[in-house]
């Protein structure tokens, strides 16, 4: 071999020492990529509790546990490994603290909406428009309610937009009362003071005359009796006293 050809064929240090790296590192990726694990999942399915792991030979005699392989295997390099495991903590923990919201949610108590009620009102008396006299009579009122009130419900009777008693019962004296048409309200009110339900009905107060009458005529009476002397006064009281022991 001459001197030219050793000198052409002559290899410099540098290359060999780059061509060693690329070799080394050629075999160690087969040998990573021959070591490389599936990752597995595995859930609890009665927490919810989602667990990762190259390992799943643990946990296939647990019960309520299902195992599914994944599309990850064991990171290509080990500082990818590592990366892996710490990010398969994070989504574990992560994945717990949802799954004890949601069932702290699932457990927590909703309020109950109270649905209106619907009410049947009905005025038994006065069961019609009628005429009362004044002064003798009362009006008397009487609701019959179904169902019962609820909470915070009220139910009011008015006469003339004017309260008169809170209940199904009620009563007006007429002497109180114009001559004339008046109107008797129920009104049912929630808690919130909205009316749920409302009915009325007309009465008219009449004078009674007889009575009246009468009461004119004692007035006149008792005026002139007012007017006489004294000496008139005394006589008619002794006539009185007089027939009344005539009657005894």
């Amino acid at each position: 071999m001459t001197l030219a050809l050793k000198q052409k064929l002559k290899i410099k240090p540098s290359a060999i020492s780059l061509l060693t790296f690329f070799s080394i590192m050629t075999v160690g990726g087969h040998i990573l990529s021959a070591n490389a694990a599936p990752i597995y999942k595995v859930v609890d399915e009665r927490t919810g509790q989602v667990t990762f792991t190259d390992s799943p030979q643990s946990y296939e005699q647990q019960a309520d546990k299902r195992i599914s392989q994944t599309g990850i295997t064991t990171g290509n390099t080990i500082g990818n490994s590592s990366s892996f495991n710490a990010a398969s903590t994070n989504r574990t923990t992560t994945s717990a603290n949802g799954n004890d919201q949601a069932s702290q949610l699932a457990t927590a108590p909703k309020p109950t909406l109270q649905a209106a009620v619907n009410y049947q009102l009905t005025m038994v008396e006065p069961k019609a428009e009628r005429a009362y006299q004044r002064p003798g009579q009362i009006i008397t009122v009487n609701l019959q309610l179904s169902p019962a009130l609820q909470a915070g419900d009220r139910i009011s009777i008015y006469l003339d937009d004017k309260l008169i008693s809170q209940g199904v019962t009620a009563s007006i004296a007429t002497i109180d009362l114009n001559p004339g048409e008046h109107t008797i309200q129920a009104i049912i009110e929630n808690k919130a003071g909205q009316i749920i339900n409302r009915l009325s009905r007309k009465v008219y107060v009449i004078q009674n005359t007889s009575i009246l009458r009468q009461k004119q005529q004692l007035a006149q009476q008792l005026q002139a009796y007012q007017r006489l002397p004294w000496q008139q006064k005394l006589l008619l009281k002794l006539r009185q006293k007089d027939i009344v022991t005539n009657d005894k």
